[in-house]
């Protein structure tokens, strides 16, 4: 591991630490207790031994077998219970992580939402363990300094009885033969611990190469168990299609499985036997030494459990220095994605209330090109407007109409030029209070699984009356009594067994009532009736403008026809606004907008 490895894994086990103390506690007290059982055993065991060769009376050898008991039950009790402890931490850390991986996302910059590393990161960063990075941290903590702690002690009880050896007549063959076991025993020891590095290694190499392949299988998951989804799925045939390649999926990840299942089964052999050897030379080693007269019959057991209990220890702690190798991954990836800085700037002039509603608009040389591409959406737009009259974007498709919206609501921030509102630069305003002018029904509008109520109102407690006021104005009042639950009727099942599947239609009349709710001074309307014909387009559009009444109305569109009740229509192309008037203005005079108007006047007819 390097340095930066340990530096994510102490960045990350100091947040655990501020939140969980108790639980770092718990760990540290299982840990020890794990560690030192064995041993208790070990040494009573040995000094039992060497008191029946001894011939020692019964009550000191039934003391020694009572202490070996007592302290063995009393660590185990004391073991189990901080376990307890630790397991039902664990038991909620990958819950934890996805609330805070979650909390991230919501006062994140919008444009990081679009960042495909940024994704990836918040992907992996909650990938592979069940316990989430922190319950994997800690889980492979524990182990580690259990078997620090035991390989340590297992040092502690040898050096004693090395101290305690006699001279023999034959020294020098006696070194010789020492050393020789000595030397054996310790390649044996580091032989196994290489191969559980080598295993980890391995074992991590493969799963990510199985990472890509549980992704799609889990996309595959999520849209097949979709009801929307299998619609499309069904109606265009797709199914021989997607099961071929979940069939391939399945192959290739069974292959993966199966190479681990192998490597496993290597690891196992190949631990088996040198633990195996090593014992064997331990005992060997150990008997010698007893043989010689260097160490009692009861030292022979002491010392030859606490070297094979070292050796395992030594072999574990490489184990675990593999997966604290994932761990250190992870947590870079976790801590890269929960440091992302804000890049927005911070405004905290308060927006101006006015009763009219009215606010100047200037778009002042205005370029903006999304991060990470070098080509400008939008360029050199120069455009002023009063917020408070109703005005329509109209333009081909790609033409930056959507583009020109988010950044007047601030999703995104201007890559050259500025925006201001009454004179002064929107960045400039408490970001909070400027969004709070803007309700807008986007052309790729979301209705959540929650209870109707929630969805309108866009909090857990709506006030029913006004709730029930924007969706009758929206066109759902009739709907709206049918349903036995009402305002808390549940947008489909994925929650309740009582939830309603609602129709196209009817959602889209959800998202205009969530705009009316919302009663800002400003609403847009971003082409989310682009699903329907254009006469269908035009009815919407006409009925909204009658429900939003006297409120700044902007309505996108790339048909013509379904803005042209509108007295300033702006024609974008190539993100510019390259004509601008009323519909009659602009169908008299030559330019895009006639162009586009003939070629669709067929639909109007």
């Amino acid at each position: 591991m390097s340095r930066q490895d340990f530096k994510y894994i102490w960045l990350l086990l100091k947040d655990i630490a501020g939140r969980e103390k108790k639980t770092i506690i718990s760990i540290i007290i299982a840990s020890v207790t794990a560690a030192v059982a064995p041993y208790i055993r070990i040494v009573c065991m040995g000094m039992l031994l060497d008191g029946l060769y001894q011939g020692a009376e019964y009550e000191m050898l039934f003391g020694y077998m009572a202490a070996a008991v007592i302290f063995s039950f009393f660590c185990k009790i004391l073991e189990s219970r901080t376990s307890e402890w630790f397991w039902q931490k664990e038991d909620y850390t990958r819950e934890l992580d996805s609330r805070e991986l979650n909390r991230k996302s919501f006062v994140m910059d919008y444009e990081y939402l679009e960042d495909t590393h940024v994704q990836e990161l918040r992907t992996r960063a909650f990938a592979r363990s069940y316990f989430g990075i922190r319950g994997w941290l800690l889980l492979q903590m524990k182990g580690i300094l259990k078997n620090i702690l035991s390989v340590l002690i297992a040092v502690m009880i040898m050096v004693p009885v090395l101290m305690e050896t006699k001279a023999v007549h034959n020294m020098s063959a006696f070194r010789w033969v020492s050393v020789m076991l000595f030397l054996v025993t310790g390649i044996l020891i580091w032989k196994n611990y290489r191969a559980g590095i080598n295993y980890t290694r391995k074992a991590e190499e493969i799963l990510d190469t199985l990472d890509g392949i549980h992704n799609k299988s889990n996309y595959y998951l999520d849209i097949l168990s979709g009801v929307e989804s299998q619609k499309d799925l069904r109606i265009n045939r797709q199914q021989a299609a997607i099961e071929k390649d979940v069939e391939a999926l399945f192959q290739r990840s069974r292959e993966g499985e199966k190479s681990m299942g192998r490597l496993y089964i290597r690891r196992q052999l190949t631990g088996v036997t040198i633990s195996g050897l090593s014992g064997f030379f331990i005992y060997m080693f150990t008997g010698f030494w007893a043989y010689m007269g260097m160490i009692t019959i009861g030292n022979v057991v002491t010392y030859a459990s606490s070297i094979v209990k070292l050796t395992h220890g030594a072999s574990d702690c490489a184990v675990g220095a593999g997966h604290m190798k994932s761990v250190a991954l992870y947590a870079r990836d976790y801590i890269e994605y929960m440091n992302l800085k804000k890049r927005k700037l911070e405004g905290t002039i308060p927006m101006e209330k006015r009763r009219d509603n009215r606010f100047q608009v200037d778009f002042e040389h205005v370029s903006f090109r999304y991060p990470g591409t070098d080509k400008d959406v939008i360029k050199d737009l120069n455009l002023s407007f009063v917020i408070g009259e109703k005005m329509a974007i109209v333009g081909k498709n790609g033409s930056g109409k959507t583009t020109f919206i988010k950044l007047l609501c601030r999703l995104y921030d201007v890559t050259e030029g500025c925006i201001k509102v009454n004179g002064i630069d929107i960045r400039k305003y408490n970001y909070q209070e400027y969004c709070a002018l803007f309700a807008v029904v986007f052309q790729d509008f979301n209705i959540f699984a929650f209870s109707l109520g929630e969805n309108i109102a866009g909090a857990k407690e709506a006030e029913k009356d006004r709730a029930a006021d924007a969706l009758t104005r929206a066109g759902f009042g009739g709907r709206l009594k049918e349903l036995p639950d009402g305002l808390d009727t549940y947008i489909g099942k994925e929650f309740s067994k009582t939830g309603v599947a609602f129709s196209g239609g009817e959602k889209q009349k959800m998202a205009i009532a969530r705009a009316i709710y919302k009663d800002a001074p400003f609403v847009i309307m971003d082409e989310p009736t682009a699903a329907l014909d254009p006469l269908a387009e035009c009815d919407v559009y006409a009925g909204f403008d009658k429900m939003v009444g006297e409120k700044t109305a902007l309505y996108i569109s790339h048909r013509l026809a379904s803005c042209r009740f509108c007295r300033d229509i702006l024609v974008f192309d190539k993100g510019q606004v390259v004509q601008r008037g009323t519909h009659e203005e602009l169908e008299s005079q030559e330019g895009l907008y006639r162009e586009l108007w003939r070629a669709q006047a067929q639909y109007y007819k």
